[in-house]
């Protein structure tokens, strides 16, 4: 009707509805999307793809030798939203450490492409990455004594970034494992920022780090 506001809609319907008369010949698509839409949020090169033939495709490409961890997080929807944005910037894991459960409605699905690891405490977190073929360095994110601002710090190629919960921050423990850490610099009254959003905002100094060095 007139007046009312339109919204626009993400992917795409049917196949039959969208490309009539043709034949969907890539292996790589699911039947089930075929036949209902894909309405999932992907990028559109993904469209209509199975969710393990997304998952090669990102193995396939590449990801950035950038892994994720977060220690003693106690709300779990930014669990979520950390392991939605793990994926956008293509870190190749999550490591969530202690016993928690999490909201997976924050990830919007995108955890079915990232994996994700828990990991009971600081020291198998650390023992993960002392086995990895990567040997990624422990980068630890916090507002303490001796950080350094995250701006100027120039990344190690293979790196976990560490982030504590918004209020307590990171335990001494994983303080005392990382090589170096850094802060995201505030201009405000409030100590600290979003646990999530500080998540992305060190992942995107990361890449822009990594891609000025390569």
């Amino acid at each position: 009707m007139e007046g009312e506001p339109s919204f626009r809609k993400i992917g795409l319907g049917p196949w039959e509805e969208e490309f009539p008369g043709t034949r969907p010949e890539d292996p790589r698509f699911d039947p089930e999307l075929l036949k209902e839409g894909d309405r999932r949020n992907v990028q559109d090169r993904y469209r209509y793809w199975s969710v393990e033939a997304i998952r090669k495709d990102l193995d396939r490409r590449g990801h950035l030798d950038l892994e994720i961890a977060c220690e003693n997080w106690t709300h779990d929807f930014n669990i979520g939203s950390m392991v939605r944005s793990a994926n956008a910037f293509g870190a190749r894991a999550v490591h969530i450490v202690g016993p928690h459960k999490w909201n997976r409605k924050g990830s919007l699905m995108t955890e079915v492409y990232e994996r994700v690891y828990e990991e009971p405490t600081i020291a198998h977190l650390a023992a993960y990455a002392k086995a990895s073929p990567l040997k990624p360095h422990l980068i630890a994110v916090d507002n303490v004594e001796g950080s350094v601002p995250i701006e100027s710090f120039k990344f190690p190629p293979a790196s976990i970034l560490i982030f504590g919960s918004e209020g307590t921050g990171l335990s001494q423990e994983a303080l005392r494992a990382a090589e170096a850490t850094v802060y995201i610099q505030q201009r405000g009254s409030v100590r600290s920022i979003n646990a999530a959003a500080a998540a992305a905002i060190a992942m995107y100094a990361y890449s822009v780090c990594v891609e000025k060095e390569a």
